[in-house]
């Protein structure tokens, strides 16, 4: 039974209008930033309305730092992130939660400890390893002497593994981002809640385990996948620390990146509203596809909880 009560239901909505409207505040004041003048934006206190210039700002943000390829590169770099940890996560979960091998527990725990390893905190050796991706390689051929060996039979100078450098590639960005112990954690929740009644059936209709990930797992998976496939795509649309470090190049660079170069700083001219209204023109995608994808959004985040 339902119970409904005016005062209570009045005051919970009264707390979540107001926690709206103080979220909203923020995302409110950037876009009547972003709609004014360099003169106007300089008044105190910032007008309460909004102008007349957001496109005219718009179309000069656009120009003066690219905006349709930091745009596209914000698009390959979010989507490949999301893609690559939905791949990864599936099937590191599937692995552990229905193959039988030694150590599978301990291979579980120690993704899972990889949580407390952020990117920040792996950021030289990930650097290093990207800007020098077959260093293992050519480490291992000098400890063994395989190069040595090699000069001395056909008596050329052959490197076995030379320096080959993700910098400034979309790669780079990319492949350090791809793995994500939350995501296989929740897919190896969510596969010990399916029967083991369904993968026993499979089995004697002689499906192998990548058909039986593919023809049952997968449809059952979709809102989760749905759900994490949004935040990952967030996640790799707001990256700001990576493609700073990683990107010495202009053309490479992400919307995020380009935003910073907005911003004024020393003995330049302050024009906030060009960068308040960049800030605005990069909030526009990650929110359409929560607007696009809301329902499976929530789904995804009812039927995990369950």
């Amino acid at each position: 039974m339902i119970e409904r009560t005016p005062i209570l239901d009045g005051a919970c909505h009264a707390v979540l209008i107001g926690a709206a409207l103080l979220t909203c505040l923020p995302l409110y004041y950037a876009f009547v930033a972003g709609s004014l003048t360099t003169a106007e934006v300089q008044q105190v206190p910032l007008p309460m309305a909004p102008g007349s210039a957001f496109l005219e700002n718009a179309a000069a943000v656009w120009s003066r730092i690219g905006g349709g390829r930091l745009f596209l590169n914000s698009l390959i770099v979010a989507v490949g992130i999301a893609v690559g940890k939905l791949t990864i996560s599936i099937l590191s979960a599937f692995a552990i939660t229905y193959f039988r091998f030694r150590f599978r527990r301990a291979a579980f725990w120690l993704v899972f400890l990889s949580l407390m390893l952020p990117v920040e905190v792996r950021i030289v050796p990930t650097f290093e390893a990207m800007t020098d991706v077959l260093m293992p390689l050519r480490a291992l051929s000098l400890g063994i002497g395989l190069d040595a060996a090699l000069h001395a039979l056909t008596g050329w100078q052959v490197e076995i593994a030379p320096q080959w450098s993700l910098l400034n590639s979309y790669g780079g960005l990319i492949f350090p981002l791809m793995a994500s112990a939350t995501a296989t954690f929740l897919f190896r929740q969510f596969f010990l809640t399916v029967p083991n009644e369904i993968c026993d059936a499979a089995r004697i209709d002689g499906a192998t385990p990548l058909r039986f990930l593919r023809s049952i797992l997968l449809p059952l998976s979709l809102p989760n996948l749905a759900a994490l496939g949004i935040i990952f795509f967030l996640f790799g649309w707001n990256q700001y620390l990576w493609p700073l470090l990683f990107t010495t190049e202009a053309s490479m660079q992400t919307v995020v990146i380009g935003i910073k170069q907005l911003i004024p700083h020393g003995e330049s001219i302050p024009a906030w509203n060009l960068a308040m209204n960049a800030a605005v023109l990069a909030m526009l995608p990650p929110i359409t596809v929560v607007l696009l994808l809301q329902r499976w959004f929530v789904k995804g985040l009812i039927e995990s909880g369950k």
